[in-house]
């Protein structure tokens, strides 16, 4: 009961902020628009044409960037999946959010999540594809995070395999027609035959789904949540295939002299255009564009899993690192904005902006309170083009607890600190004159590197389920 009326009055009570957030007076809109939020799966900064990629065609996004805004300083929640949707779903950076790593992923019965900010807003809810954040029957199942429904992968490691024997929707199994035959140490040397039937690709399912949710009658607003699995690899074995780079064909790459995983890839990449494309089309023809909010962005870094070579396409662009990292490859992700009518086209900013700002820039959308404590601060007035009265962070902060990978990171201003503790090294760089972070400027800096160390100290919780190198349970 104590619980029920905790949360009840955090629905309804004022904002509550972290202590490294100023208040600012709300930008005005007119009128609640549907908001689609489209997450891709280990895409790099580099991955799109609109922020440089040279050999995979990605036009649909690269026009939406055009009809709309572009962020190039956005940043995803932490360099793997399940934390950094967790900081998108909570509104807390890595040093606060519940969930911090790939482990004892599952979000708890009282975290306020964006689909309960809306769902008590009026608005109606949907999740469609990789959720990582609770299983059936657990305080993260998605129905019990504020979603009316959903269709998908409840676990992360289910959900590298795109041609799985079922899927998930609304707690019960669906299965699929796929017949998987798991890698077998014979097969591996080549002795006997693996035969599988690969008939229903869960990426085409899911945006199945989302036009079907988003072309049915709607009597209120809607927030479809949309965590699409491409272009994550299959890490499990690669099941019978000579890569982990599941895709249904090559389509204008098949005649590519590359390797075949990296023309696997670029399909990949080229099939979630096309497919953001259909999304764009249905909305246009019911009329639905100029009330909605479509978001297109990243979960982190790109990967070298499945057998790619992130170097290839230069995936990372001009960025250093990949997916585990918490230099900027890692973590800076892609990020555009489209609203008809609403957000100026072809417009760019250079916001420093992360996954934590999401819940109060909705909250402010929405016209609602905003829901419990946060580290974000709403970047509203910027998509809306009243730049000075953005309010910016004194520091964004990140950090990852996964043994040799531990590392904390934290940028204010064009300058980032990071802690690598596997070498119990500081390395301080200037993005705006080192945005490949090549050299360290710690020693001509301490001023700077004392000040960013206090921000570091001040934004960690110390999380038992997630400890860092040196802390108790490490």
């Amino acid at each position: 009961m104590k619980n029920s009326f905790t949360f009840f009055l955090i629905i309804l009570g004022l904002v509550s902020c972290r202590s490294d957030v100023k208040k600012e007076e709300n930008t005005v809109v007119t009128h609640r628009p549907n908001v689609i939020y489209i997450l891709a799966d280990d895409l790099g900064y580099g991955d799109l044409g609109c922020y440089g990629q040279e050999k995979i065609k990605t036009p649909i996004i690269d026009e939406m960037a055009q009809n709309g805004m572009k962020f190039t300083s956005h940043y995803a929640g932490n360099t793997v999946c399940a934390p950094s949707r967790a900081s998108l779903m909570t509104g807390l950076h890595q040093g606060h959010a519940p969930v911090r790593g790939n482990r004892n992923n599952i979000l708890g019965a009282d975290d306020i999540t964006l689909a309960r900010l809306f769902k008590s807003n009026g608005y109606k809810t949907a999740m469609i594809g990789k959720w990582g954040l609770g299983e059936i029957g657990s305080s993260g199942e998605p129905n019990k995070q504020g979603f009316d429904s959903y269709f998908g992968y409840l676990n992360q490691i289910h959900a590298h395999n795109y041609y799985t024997d079922y899927l998930i929707k609304n707690g019960d199994s669906i299965p699929l027609d796929n017949i998987i035959v798991k890698q077998t140490e014979g097969y591996a040397k080549g002795i006997g035959q693996a035969a599988t039937i690969k008939k229903d690709y869960s990426h085409s399912m899911f945006i199945q789904e989302a036009l079907s949710f988003i072309g049915s009658d709607h009597e209120k607003p809607f927030f479809l949540y949309l965590p699409l699995t491409i272009p994550h690899a299959n890490n499990e074995g690669h099941l019978t295939a000579e890569h982990g780079m599941e895709v249904p064909d090559l389509g204008m790459y098949e005649n590519e002299d590359w390797p075949e995983v990296e023309k696997a890839k670029a399909a990949m990449i080229s099939l979630l255009d096309a497919d953001v494309g259909r999304i764009l089309d249905i909305l246009k023809s019911k009329g639905l564009d100029e009330n909605t909010l479509v978001i297109f962005t990243s979960d982190n870094g790109p990967h070298q899993e499945g057998g790619v070579n992130p170097d290839f396409f230069d995936s990372n662009g001009e960025l250093r690192g990949i997916k585990r990292d918490l230099y900027e490859g890692g973590i800076r992700v892609p990020f555009i904005a489209q609203w008809k009518g609403k957000i100026k086209p072809n417009s760019t900013s250079d916001l420093s902006t992360a996954f934590w700002d999401i819940m109060p820039t909705f909250s402010e959308l929405v016209g609602a309170n905003l829901t419990g404590s946060t580290d974000g601060i709403s970047f509203l007035p910027t998509l809306m083009g009243e730049v000075d009265s953005q309010m910016e962070h004194d520091y964004l902060y990140w950090e990852f607890a996964e043994g040799d990978h531990d590392a904390q990171a934290v940028r204010s201003g064009d300058w980032k600190l990071l802690h690598i503790y596997k070498s119990d090294t500081w390395e301080l760089y200037n993005l705006s004159t080192d945005i490949g972070e090549n050299k360290n400027v710690i020693d001509e800096n301490r001023e700077i590197f004392e000040r960013l160390k206090g921000f570091m100290e001040k934004a960690h919780r110390f999380d038992a389920d997630y400890p860092l190198q040196g802390e108790p349970n490490a």
